[in-house]
């Protein structure tokens, strides 16, 4: 069984979705149509815009959706047998196993990318990297840290990010640092993506979830915030709300995929991290990109 997997913030380059924009004449219509629905050129910034540009929320999170949907989209045989996202990824998911139309998922991204921001904004928070330490031992220090910092992404085995409150995050480095980690690296991000501190993001994207239609999956989808797979549109809805102060469990979703057969993972979008965390879980593997 084929998985198709889209990636999150974080694989934005100078130049993405060029390629597509020039050779498909449907990536040029969704394109053009993007830059209608954003209001502004979001074409022109994914082409020729500096990486300074490119790490603002507000560009980031769409130039991800549109580069990833569109690489599947364009893609010859595309026919996923189940898919899944990281974190921003799960909206590209959602548009491919049909679950979401393009126009509805680029809106729902866009007020969630601002929403996050505004957010970030609210008050100073962070994240870290946290390597070569087991989750439970993260989970335990993150615990009895002072202050909100939380587990955000389970990356892969001997790979967390952790999330939250400034000085929290930093104390938590430093005990992780005494326990063992083999390193514990404050990121440049702009705020605490899945932990509490995205609560008012939280209720505006339920707000703007609640007023969008879902069709049934053609395929399942495996969502962030219990690594299970999901066909019911009222529980996907429900997965993609929590989402925002959930953790991405995305080492439990890559070991329910295998587990639930699937022989073959393909990374659609930009960059080709899911492609290495899918090996460190499984080196066996077949994993291609398709961008």
């Amino acid at each position: 069984m084929k998985a198709y997997i889209f990636p999150g913030q974080g694989a934005q380059f100078s130049g993405m979705g060029k390629e597509l924009y020039d050779n498909h004449s449907l990536a040029k219509e969704h394109f053009d149509r993007a830059n209608d629905i954003l209001g502004f050129n979001i074409t022109k910034t994914m082409f020729e815009g500096t990486d300074e540009e490119l790490k603002q929320t507000n560009v980031t999170q769409p130039a991800i959706f549109l580069h990833s949907v569109l690489a599947a989209l364009t893609s010859e045989g595309f026919a996923p047998d189940l898919v899944a996202g990281h974190s921003l990824g799960e909206f590209s998911a959602l548009v491919a196993n049909g679950a979401l139309n393009f126009e509805d998922a680029l809106t729902l991204v866009s007020k969630r990318a601002s929403a996050m921001q505004k957010a970030c904004e609210m008050k100073p928070s962070t994240m870290a990297a946290i390597l070569g330490m087991d989750d439970e031992i993260v989970e335990e220090i993150c615990s009895n840290t002072p202050g909100i910092v939380v587990p955000a992404n389970y990356n892969c085995l001997g790979q967390l990010v952790i999330s939250g409150e400034v000085d929290a995050v930093e104390i938590a480095c430093e005990s992780l640092k005494e326990a063992g980690a083999k390193r514990a690296l404050i990121l440049p991000v702009g705020g605490a993506f899945h932990s509490p501190l995205m609560e008012p993001a939280r209720q505006e994207l339920a707000d703007a979830i609640a007023n969008t239609t879902f069709s049934t999956p053609s395929c399942p989808v495996y969502q962030n915030v219990d690594a299970l797979a999901h066909s019911s549109i009222e529980e996907i809805k429900e997965n993609l709300i929590s989402q925002l102060t959930a953790p991405v469990r995305w080492t439990q979703i890559v070991q329910k995929m295998i587990s639930d057969g699937a022989s073959e993972f393909i990374e659609c979008g930009p960059g080709k991290v899911l492609q290495g965390l899918v090996k460190k879980a499984d080196r066996a593997m077949p994993v291609s990109g398709i961008s």
